[in-house]
């Protein structure tokens, strides 16, 4: 019967138990002072003195004791023990005081009400019973020595019944409470789930997220946030002391929030982020709500629908020239197989003859990009890829063109699409070749593979020994259709950039002594694409 108690919460459970403890100390030093002070012969008359004050003693030695042994005891066993002790003490005191008139009864009641809290069930009115068979047999048996008035009798009954009533109302009372507790529990483990599911959506953003306070301390930051600010912890930090660019632009936000604020770059990453602020109206501390937007992702996907719309375009305009300049070049070339032709007539058709190759590269080129596929980035560790790469390219090489490859230490793990990569470092090493060639008879090219001190991203260069680009050509490297060469059709360059950004990768002209150099600078391996 015992173990099928079920024990109440940890901690209400301690809280009624100290209760109790303290509710037994209360009532055994009332009466210890009341025998010391010689009332009880004035209050009770009918008492037993000795064994009243024996009684008392007892009662409130054997609870101070039970208080040290028993002061956070959660076993049934103990507490149906304690409980039972106390009542038949009571009980023992009920009958030493002289039954009704001294009510210690109703103490009786409060000590089954406070073990109910504790032992519910059947061993909970097992505790009320012996209280209630004790108040009407020991009121029996004092009848015999005291004359009894009918009206005691029905006090006593009343008394009995309401050891029963008591623990009845209580258990009630308290399984009430506890499916009231059971459901809180559950609502806050819902809101508990729904706060980590919250808390998960707001760290798998891909936009940041701040939360800043009046003082302009951060009280919530995502992951996005901090990578995209440079950081790896910013709770309770003043946003001043990490990128005042952001302050500015807050600060003006504040000063007319119809303005859109203006585009930030961040030194530590050399990324460029357009922030945006919510004023959070509800808030007790006047906070403000924070995104900030990777301009890179958003001018990935610009440039993606602005090569769709070139791809069209470009595709219908190639068609277009495409048959007659077939015509034209089978007419020269038929025109020039003719015997009648003179040497300088010779010399006009072989110019159409090149002129229409270069022009049909140029409608190859356009084609080229007009069926671009979707650029499909994946996780690329460049070190083995560079090194499969440079071996195939040596194979397809002719004798007169090397390539030399150095490859520094580091992480060099990358989001990039592979497809596009090669065929972006085709176009480079044939332009590296192609300048390389104009100084030597053998043409060379460089790559280095390297961690850029300033921004920790992995960075590829592309050198040769030619002789460089002028200071004043520089600027139109990327432009289409801009070449130095006579048989460049000056897409090669304009086309890698645009994959270059179409995979958030960004391709540059670094001028220097003794030839020239091309720097792709690639996105972090643990950014999201």
């Amino acid at each position: 019967m015992i173990a099928e108690t079920p024990s109440p919460g940890h901690k209400q459970a301690q809280r009624l138990l100290r209760l109790y403890h303290l509710y037994r100390l209360s009532i055994g030093v009332t009466l210890v002072l009341l025998i010391s002070s010689n009332m009880d012969n004035q209050l009770l008359k009918f008492a037993n003195d000795d064994l009243l004050r024996n009684g008392s003693w007892l009662y409130l030695v054997l609870n101070i004791l039970l208080v040290v042994f028993l002061e956070n005891t959660r076993h049934p066993a103990q507490l149906f023990s304690l409980a039972l002790v106390d009542v038949l003490l009571l009980c023992g005191l009920f009958y030493a005081a002289g039954g009704m008139p001294s009510a210690i009864g109703n103490l009786l009641i409060v000590s089954v009400v406070i073990s109910n809290t504790l032992l519910r069930g059947r061993i909970g009115l097992l505790i009320a019973a012996v209280g209630a068979l004790g108040i009407v047999g020991l009121s029996f048996l004092l009848s015999f020595s005291h004359p009894t008035s009918p009206n005691d009798y029905l006090q006593i009954g009343t008394l009995g019944a309401l050891c029963f009533a008591a623990a009845l109302l209580v258990q009630g009372l308290i399984r009430r409470l506890e499916v009231s507790e059971t459901l809180a529990e559950q609502r806050a483990s819902e809101v508990l789930g729904l706060e980590a599911l919250n808390a998960l959506i707001l760290q798998r953003m891909r936009t940041g997220i701040l939360v800043l306070d009046d003082q302009r301390r951060v009280q919530l930051a995502n992951h996005s946030a901090l990578t995209l600010l440079g950081q790896e912890n910013l709770d309770g930090q003043l946003i001043d002391d990490h990128s005042m660019p952001l302050v500015e632009r807050l600060q003006l936000w504040f000063n007319n929030p119809t303005l859109r604020p203006q585009s930030l770059k961040i030194a530590s990453n050399g990324l460029e982020l357009q922030p945006s602020f919510i004023a959070l109206d509800q808030s007790p501390h006047h906070q403000t709500l924070v995104f900030l937007e990777d301009l890179a992702q958003i001018a990935q996907q610009a440039q993606q629908l602005k090569l769709a719309a070139l791809g069209r375009l470009t595709a219908g305009i190639a068609h277009e020239i495409r048959n007659p300049l077939g015509a034209i070049s089978h007419a020269a070339q038929l025109l020039q197989e003719s015997e009648e032709l003179n040497g300088a007539d010779r010399r006009l058709t072989q110019i159409i003859q090149d002129h229409s190759q270069r022009m049909n590269r140029v409608i190859e080129n356009v084609l080229q990009l007009s069926r671009r596929q979707q650029t499909v980035p994946q996780r690329l560790d460049l070190r083995p890829w560079l090194e499969h790469f440079v071996a195939e390219t040596r194979e397809g090489a002719t004798e007169r063109q090397q390539i030399h490859l150095h490859i520094s230490s580091g992480d060099f793990k990358t989001l990039m699409d592979p497809n596009q990569l090669t065929q972006i470092l085709d176009n480079l090493l044939r332009n590296a070749w192609r300048h390389s060639a104009l100084n030597h008879d053998r043409a060379q090219a460089w790559l280095k593979l390297f961690i850029d001190p300033d921004s920790q991203l992995p960075t590829l260069e592309v050198l040769d020994d030619g002789p460089g680009v002028a200071p004043d050509q520089r600027s139109h490297l990327f432009e289409p259709f801009f070449t130095t060469s006579s048989q460049g059709t000056g897409l090669g360059l304009y086309l890698s950039r645009e994959l270059c950004e179409s995979n958030q990768a960004r391709l540059d002209f670094k001028p220097r002594q003794g030839g020239g150099c091309f720097r792709i600078t690639f996105a972090h391996g643990r950014k999201q694409s």
